[in-house]
């Protein structure tokens, strides 16, 4: 049986071939450590730092502002923890947004735990931040302003170079979680203006277990993590050579990101279109133009959309933006800021396409899930 057509992108992307490609020698030659001075440990440093040129070119930023870290989770660790640490003297204030990833929102909630003050700033309608909302949180006593480049779940795109402006005229540091735009659209780091900012190796066709972490020349920033002095004394750990090399060639892959965003807009377009035509009150959540191009979450009323996926299993791969347990309902975080209304949350699905997706392939997926509907309505 063939697997289902794969719409799921934001959970994960596959490792490109090209990326493979680069990692594949690192397997069975490349294996020294990069801190041994030997020929083994000087070919595995001069590809880290070969990675390091290529990460920092598709961001913009020099070699010396990048941390490879273990993903993107440990990199919004080390951002939000490393200022709250090194910022105690200003104040334990953190101003954030209620549609964060739980890798930066349990983060601040853990930090919360321990004597920090967290502002939650809400979102409009279709999940987005505004820059007079962030500004009005700020305090003498704010050490850090933490929001997400893209939204995850319904790909709203946050208006990060106004909330930095807004936030560095009051000496506020500013960390975006970056995991879901890098390879989707520009994140160029003196555009935003951030002094942090955070990617995820797997959602950029890299491998799971690589990441990295942009650190703005004379960004106070406390070590999270403590050992040997790697990463110019900012990350201790032998380096994931095998990774940062995977993560590298992924960057270079992206910087040509014209074409990839376009034909992950027209894919996204057609499912759109698709699924409309089968479902004609299928609604959308999110911007219909700030948002990411690859990303669709759609509401289905009158159906769960666990049901949807439950029934779509061998045919297509995708998300749901809530889950019912047997005593509660769990509607995502994003949409209930978004305030969908639970009926419209139990039947959401984001579906997310990618680099591979093909236009047949849209077509398949939308025919499946506008039968699956209207199956499960009762209809024919």
């Amino acid at each position: 049986m063939p697997d289902p057509i794969y719409l799921d992108s934001n959970a994960t992307t596959p490792i490109a071939a090209e990326v493979a490609a680069a990692m594949r020698p690192f397997l069975e030659q490349g294996w020294g450590n990069p801190s041994s001075s030997h020929p083994f440990g000087l070919r595995a440093r001069a590809a880290i730092d070969h990675a390091r040129g290529q990460v920092a070119g598709l961001l913009g930023c020099a070699v010396d502002e990048l941390v490879f870290t273990g993903g993107g989770t440990e990199a919004n660790n080390m951002a939000i923890q490393g200022v709250a640490y090194a910022q105690r003297a200003r104040g334990r204030h953190i101003v954030t947004s209620a549609v964060e990833h739980p890798a930066v929102g349990r983060v601040c909630a853990w930090l919360a735990g321990l004597g920090w003050e967290i502002t939650t700033v809400g979102v409009d309608a279709q999940g987005r931040v505004d820059p007079a909302a962030v500004a009005a949180a700020l305090r003498p006593d704010t050490a850090l302003v933490s929001v997400m480049h893209a939204n995850n779940e319904v790909g709203a795109i946050q208006p990060i170079a106004e909330i930095a402006a807004l936030a560095r005229e009051r000496g506020v540091i500013v960390h975006c979680d970056g995991a879901q735009a890098v390879g989707k659209i520009p994140a160029l780091m003196d555009a935003l203006g951030v002094d942090l900012y955070s990617v995820a190796g797997h959602k950029l066709y890299a491998p799971k277990g690589v990441g990295a972490l942009y650190i703005r020349r004379g960004t106070p920033l406390t070590k999270v993590f403590h050992g040997a002095d790697h990463e110019a004394d900012r990350r201790p750990g032998t380096e994931n050579t095998l990774g940062i090399v995977g993560l590298g060639a992924a960057a270079a892959l992206a910087a040509d990101l014209q074409p990839r965003a376009a034909h992950m807009l027209a894919m996204r377009e057609r499912l759109h279109r698709g699924i409309l035509a089968g479902v004609p009150d299928a609604m959308l959540n999110g911007p219909p133009q700030l948002r990411l191009p690859n990303t669709l979450s759609l509401a289905f009323p009158g159906v769960q959309a666990t049901a949807v996926l439950h029934a779509l299993a061998s045919e297509v791969a995708a998300s749901a933006g809530a889950a019912c347990h047997a005593e509660r309902v769990s509607v995502s975080a994003t949409l209930e800021a978004m305030g969908v209304p639970e009926h419209l949350a139990l039947g959401t699905i984001r579906f997310s396409t990618g680099a591979g997706s093909a236009p047949a392939a849209m077509d398949a997926a939308a025919a499946a899930v506008a039968r699956v509907v209207r199956q499960l309505r009762g209809g024919c």
